[in-house]
């Protein structure tokens, strides 16, 4: 039950006034009239709602609440933000029920009743507008949940899936935002947080949409289906990701796993396959999930099989202006019977605006370009099966690049490296440093983590910090067993892309790499600078992420003119840190001499 003394939260106070919440801050600091907080936290302070009124209307601040403000603050009244949900999705039922009585008996449970205040309020905003507009007024004003895809996301994810309309299903839909992106009126859902299945239900329900039984069912989807069998035109949906639970043995064997039961680590793969158990032959599913699901060494297996499959068409990397980072759309297809598997896969980075329009693109068969591209599937079928579209597209748009360097190298120091910004260029591949060790052209070895005593010993130990600044080698050790050597032509490296040839004999100190090679075949300077320049891969870094890094295999003598490039722009790099080092020094030292007396203007 609702408390009988609504409460507002800063942000609600701020559109009350129609004003910023630098300005409500404002008013809390200078008035000592202004009321004080009632519920919430320090952080998160609420006021009541009549006080702040009495507030505005006293110090002559403007200020609109219309209908829809007081249904929802009513909804939110007493702050205990736990406890929205229900009263949002009690707020559901009453609205259906307005529409269409016999339908409440649909909602997967039952709705706690309403206070009368707020039942009034609904009545009068479903009359203004109607039942199914009132509450999506109100779940528009509920705080997303982490992983909710926006709106934006939603209508283009639908527009995928769903090019002709038809049924759809979420089997993870949250309060289902999917759902209604999809247009409702033929959508089915699953969702494990009952509260959120029931507003789920409401909202669909009250759109036109449902069939036979409660279009949302309660229940995990991977644990318990509760549409076994049970194909639609599109799957939509953004699995939860945190769910390292899941029960991946009970599932051993399970039917929906056609490509491989998924790791432990990996349950967003089971959700993949769950979708395409549920899609019929022919039809789509869309999935957002975390960028790091392209590319893990622990789901290559079942990358691999539904690239052979046919079954993965797209990877997208969608900046989203809703999302605090960057996540992949999964675009699949269900194969149908004697379809032959396509060569290529789209991989694009898009916003979400144009992520429907570059899909349908690539569906027509026409040309894509820029920040997309048509990967051939045997390209991504090596060790990695790495599918993401950082590994497989340029970082930039290559004359955008070209303008921003050539400007740099303008107003840079002397003696840079003579680059030409190319028109013509490819991205270009070739095999993993972990490839190229396995094959004998180099050897890799990283430093034990308790094989040196620091500090003692006549044997230089080069560190991290040294490698970061290009200085000599500066730690100290004695011998002992299971220490690694550094020759000079050696390439060291550390997380982070640092990576440097070494020019004098050490060694190797914690947290670093060494790579050996004949530079007869692979430049040493050459290997640095794309350890140096290559992003580490979306799944995280380690000390160890030079392994799945790409060496493009050109002539020798390209490799070479490759590397004095690399080397002089590092040299550049390095001239221009130990000038900003000396000036910051004599900035330092000379205002220490005049403010002490030991200098003086001439």
């Amino acid at each position: 039950m609702a408390s009988p003394d609504p409460t507002v939260s800063t942000g609600d106070i701020a559109r009350l006034g129609r004003v910023g919440r630098a300005a409500v801050s404002n008013w809390r600091r200078r008035h000592d009239d202004f009321p004080a907080p009632v519920a919430g936290t320090a952080s998160n302070p609420r006021f009541a709602l009549t006080e702040v009124e009495e507030w505005l209307r006293r110090n002559g601040k403007q200020y609109q609440l219309s209908l829809a403000d007081r249904a929802w603050q009513r909804v939110q009244s007493g702050g205990e933000d736990l406890l929205v949900p229900a009263r949002l999705a009690a707020a559901g039922a009453l609205l259906l029920a307005r529409k269409d009585p016999e339908a409440v008996a649909l909602l997967p449970v039952a709705a706690e009743p309403t206070e009368p205040e707020l039942e009034r309020l609904l009545g009068e905003l479903a009359d203004s507008h109607s039942p199914a507009a009132a509450f999506e007024d109100l779940c528009a004003r509920h705080r997303r949940r982490p992983g909710d895809p926006s709106d934006q996301l939603a209508a283009a994810m639908a527009r995928i899936a769903l090019p002709a309309g038809g049924s759809v299903f979420d089997p993870a839909c949250g309060t289902g935002t999917l759902l209604l992106g999809a247009g409702a009126r033929n959508a089915y859902g699953q969702e494990v947080d009952p509260v959120a299945a029931a507003i789920a239900a409401a909202r669909v329900l009250l759109a036109g949409g449902g069939g036979e039984g409660s279009p949302v069912a309660v229940g995990d989807a991977l644990r318990a289906d509760a549409f076994p069998r049970r194909e639609f035109d599109a799957v939509l949906c953004a699995p939860p990701v945190t769910d390292r639970a899941w029960p991946h043995e009970e599932l051993a064997g399970d039917p929906r796993f056609a490509h491989g039961l998924p790791p432990r680590t990996e349950p967003e793969l089971a959700w993949v396959q769950h979708a395409l158990a549920h899609v019929r032959p022919g039809g789509r599913a869309v999935l957002r999930l975390p960028a790091a699901v392209a590319g893990r060494r622990p789901g290559r297996r079942i990358r691999a099989n539904l690239l052979r499959a046919g079954a993965l068409r797209a990877v997208l990397t969608v900046e989203d202006e809703a999302e605090s980072r960057p996540a992949d759309l999964w675009v699949l297809r269900r194969p149908a019977p004697g379809d032959p598997p396509p060569s290529v896969v789209l991989l694009a980075r898009t916003d979400a605006d144009g992520a429907a329009e570059l899909w349908e693109s690539f569906a027509e068969g026409r040309a894509v370009a820029g920040r997309a591209q048509a990967v051939p599937v045997v390209d991504m079928l090596d060790d990695d099966v790495d599918v993401s579209p950082e590994r497989h597209l340029p970082r930039r748009a290559a004359a955008d690049a070209g303008r921003a360097f050539t400007e740099l190298r303008r107003r840079g120091p002397d003696g840079l490296p003579a680059l030409r910004v190319s028109g013509d260029h490819a991205v270009r591949s070739g095999p993993t440093i972990g490839e190229l060790a396995r094959t004998g052209l180099l050897t890799v070895r990283h430093a034990p983590r308790d094989a040196l005593t620091a500090g003692m010993g006549e044997l230089p130990v080069l560190t991290v910090v040294d490698l970061a600044n290009g200085t000599v080698p500066s730690g100290r050790t004695a011998p002992g067993p299971g220490m690694v050597r550094i020759r000079p032509r050696d390439v060291v490296g550390a997380a982070m892309g640092r990576a440097r040839v070494a020019d004098r004999a050490a060694v190797l100190g914690p947290g670093l790499t060494v790579y050996r090679m004949d530079p007869g075949q692979i430049d040493p300077e050459y290997l640095a600078g794309i350890l140096r320049s290559t992003p580490a891969p979306a799944g995280g870094g380690s000390s160890r992420y030079g392994q799945r890094v790409r060496v493009p295999l050109l002539p020798i003598a390209e490799q070479r003119a490759h590397g004095a490039a690399f080397r002089g722009l590092l040299d550049a790099a390095d001239a221009a840190r130990a000038a900003a080092d000396h000036a910051e020094a004599l900035l330092r030292l000379g205002g220490e001499g005049l403010v002490e007396g030991w200098l003086r203007p001439e």
